[in-house]
């Protein structure tokens, strides 16, 4: 499977890359970027590790090649500032997504390519390419919550000194300041985390605060975030291209679950090589239903403003 990398040459982009050599599941890597040296210096540092990791084509190209590729992750964007939500970053990013979009178009969609879009603001993002790409909705994904989660998981793991790969935590909603921790459903080894001794609300604000903030506070401490987004994208990547019909809690156009339609945001869907296959209505109490159609409002309102 031909994967193409939008924006490779960035953090978020060349982690990703990164991420799929290591992890071996495509046959090829191919980086695009404004800054052509630095995608092509990427490309040949990533080359360089071939017999430490897998036999793969890794190259840099433009967005003709792109186009061709079986799976498109758009990495491209401006980064988020510390002091700033991510969708605020809907202004400066809006411009880039729509007109490498229209690149893509021109050069022509492999009419079975799948599009991950990972720019934030991540859900508004996945909206608008249903609305401006001609891939069918199913084909159209957004990272969405699966960071969010991770980060949660590895939280919850070091909290209570689990095992982080045993935790079944989701986040679900928007990836932003109005996502959803689903405690109600999470369990280790399917033991329900709220039957730990140590369990407590002040445990889970904590945990749930420290999720929330961790995007803000990584681009405080180090510019960006990286290595866990590449992980996410590689993880997503292997669902797609071993064809496992897995659940991850990924951005898609929503059609009723929940009551929720008309948006892009992340619920239980199980991803394959097609795509997605199915989205799962997840166990939720009245508090989590309510802070879901919050999470979906928040996001209707910025989508909004965005046609005035």
């Amino acid at each position: 499977m031909r994967v193409a990398v939008l924006g490779g040459a960035g953090r978020v982009g060349s982690n990703a890359a990164y991420a799929l050599q290591i992890a071996g599941d495509v046959s090829e890597i191919l980086l695009t970027d404004v800054a052509k040296e630095q995608a092509e210096g990427e490309a040949l540092d990533l080359r360089h590790g071939a017999s430490l990791s897998s036999a793969q084509k890794i190259s840099h190209g433009d967005m003709r090649e792109a186009a061709g590729c079986d799976v498109i992750i758009h990495c491209a964007g401006l980064r988020r500032k510390p002091d700033e939500s991510r969708l605020d970053l809907i202004n400066r990013n809006l411009g880039l997504f729509r007109s490498l979009l229209e690149e893509l178009s021109s050069a022509g969609w492999n009419k079975d390519a799948i599009l991950l879009v990972v720019a934030n603001p991540v859900d508004i993002l996945t909206h608008l390419a249903t609305e401006l790409c001609p891939l069918p909705k199913e084909r159209i994904i957004g990272l969405g919550t699966l960071v969010d989660t991770a980060r949660f998981r590895s939280f919850i793991g070091e909290y209570f000194s689990l095992n982080q790969t045993r935790i079944e935590a989701l986040i679900l909603g928007e990836h932003g300041d109005s996502m959803v921790p689903m405690w109600s459903s999470a369990a280790v080894n399917g033991v329900p985390l709220t039957s730990l001794s140590g369990f407590t609300a002040k445990a889970a604000e904590e945990i749930f605060r420290n999720t929330q903030t961790s995007g803000a506070d990584v681009i405080r401490l180090k510019g960006g975030a990286g290595y866990c987004v590449g992980l996410a994208i590689s993880r997503l990547l292997q669902a797609i291209v071993r064809d496992q019909y897995s659940l991850l809690p990924i951005s898609t156009l929503q059609r009723g679950t929940l009551g929720i339609e008309g948006v892009c945001l992340s619920l239980p869907t199980i991803v394959a090589r097609r795509g997605v296959a199915d989205v799962i209505e997840p166990a939720a109490n009245e508090k989590e239903r309510a802070a879901l159609m919050n999470s979906a409002d928040t996001l209707k309102k910025t989508l909004s403003s965005l046609q005035t």
